[in-house]
């Protein structure tokens, strides 16, 4: 089914990350993380958990009677202020609970809703200890020992990347595993808060990516997923100085032994390149799978939002990609009532999703985002003009994922399985086009990479049989 989704956010996720024990010569306190947003942001959290095991804090699922709360937030979310100050006035109830039986809780706000607003924050809820942006959470040791005796505001953008600052090892993540490469945007695009948020592209260098691919394996990872706000405009330098593209790079993470499956996102048009296409038919471990956003199929919108390519620009794209990789499966973001966006405006995006034909997709109605140029602009529209378009886009995208489900039954898709599926016996993994996919099997297919014959499509996903 097509998705309400925020730019740059494919996949919305709300979830309290796991870590290794502490030292056992640390006291042991526990760790409650909840995080908003796209991935970028699960992988700083899993982070933060690597930065504060060495202090004893070690991670659970919820947040009573924890000894720290970090919540990890999304700007790009609708109301995402309100949301937060909603989620602290529930936690608040914990802390007070703590703080009764003689003890502390240590509660945070970071991310980019801390950097946009962090003053805001301090200020309205006096009961939050600490609050840091996405750039400076390898400083977390050192705010955790002030906040003890002060409450903290850390929304800098360090000179030093905080890469060069972070542990070595990042084990809190299991088979499938983010990697962040690339951070920051320059684009500028008219909707965005990223660029003010997150701060100018930065690539990181190349050893960096490959031993923590390496440290990644040693903890079970079998895919991994390159990250970065504009993750195709990776520019990392190797041990000679010399510049990779994120094709070279995803070259050499393929090479490390153990990567059965690479995946990258978020991609921007606008970096696109011959050596990435050819990577999609080149490199085996790379997914048959691009998620690249477009936001629109009209040029006068794209030229609004200052996204500096065409639709005809991306079209090529498509077509260069799927001439080298025929069974490429697409997704795409889109932007519903833009200011200016005219009923024919709207019918252009229309047609693009005709011409491209998507495997899934994520769509939603324009907010303005206090501080972006979008949100000054004149034209905007309709919130009842907006949702009827918007329910227009959803209806072809859910009918196009459907066809590219129905296309995968009787065909046999190596799946790689890492949780749970909804019923009792049922495991849940991904295909190479990145579907959910549902079998009847016992735990121990989880970790492991299993043939199935695909019996049944449904909207959102694909069940089967183990074909072996």
């Amino acid at each position: 089914m097509a998705q309400n989704a925020q730019e740059n956010a494919p996949e919305q996720t709300e979830n309290a990350v796991a870590q290794d024990a502490a030292p056992k010569n640390a006291e042991q306190k526990k760790l409650y993380i909840k995080t908003w947003g796209c991935q970028m942001n699960v992988y700083d959290s899993h982070r933060m958990a690597d930065v504060l095991s060495p202090l004893g804090y070690k991670s659970v699922d919820t947040p009573e009677d924890a000894d720290m709360v970090i919540l990890n937030t999304c700007h790009i979310r609708e109301k995402a202020t309100e949301k937060v100050f909603s989620e602290l006035g529930r936690l608040r109830e914990h802390k007070n609970a703590k703080e009764d039986k003689g003890s502390k809780m240590v509660m945070a706000v970071a991310g980019c809703v801390a950097q946009a607003e962090g003053e805001f924050i301090m200020e309205r809820a006096p009961y939050v200890d600490m609050v840091f942006g996405p750039q400076t959470y390898h400083e977390l040791p050192q705010m955790v020992i002030k906040a003890t005796g002060e409450r903290v505001v850390n929304t800098e953008f360090p000179a030093e990347s905080k890469f060069d600052k972070l542990p070595g090892e990042n084990k809190t993540q299991g088979v499938t595993a983010f990697l962040s490469i690339q951070e920051g945007c320059d684009k500028f695009c008219t909707f965005c808060v990223v660029p003010y948020t997150r701060g100018a592209e930065y690539s990181r260098n190349v050893k960096e990516i490959i031993d923590e691919a390496k440290a990644l394996v040693d903890a079970g990872a079998q895919e991994i997923t390159l990250l970065g706000q504009n993750v195709n405009a990776f520019h990392g330098k190797d041990h000679n100085g010399n510049t990779w593209g994120l094709g070279r790079l995803i070259e050499e993470v393929a090479k490390v032994d153990g990567v059965h499956r690479i995946r990258y996102s978020t991609s921007h048009p606008r970096d696109m390149d011959d050596e990435l296409i050819e990577a999609h038919a080149n490199v085996p471990e790379l997914m048959p799978f691009l998620h690249l956003p477009v936001q629109s199929g009209s040029d006068n919108i794209l030229k609004t939002m200052n996204r500096k390519h065409t639709s005809d620009h991306y079209r090529d794209i498509i077509a260069k990609v799927r001439k080298l990789r025929p069974d490429i499966a697409l997704s795409s973001d889109f932007i519903v009532g833009f200011p200016g966006e005219s009923e024919e405006d709207f019918e252009a995006t229309m047609q693009l999703v005709r011409d491209i034909g998507y495997a899934s997709a994520y769509s939603f109605i324009y907010s303005a985002r206090p501080g972006t140029p979008g949100a000054a602009m004149q034209g905007h529209i309709h919130e009842k003009v907006k949702a009827e378009r918007l329910q227009r886009l959803q209806a072809l995208i859910n009918e196009q994922q459907q066809s590219f489900n129905d296309s995968t039954v009787g065909m046999t898709l190596n799946v790689l399985f890492d949780r749970k599926g909804k019923k009792d016996g049922q495991v849940l993994g991904r295909s190479p086009y990145n579907q959910s996919v549902y079998i009847h099997a016992d735990k121990e297919a989880f970790g492991k990479i299993l043939p199935v014959k695909v019996e049944k499509s449904l909207p959102n996903s694909i069940t089967g049989v183990l074909d072996v």
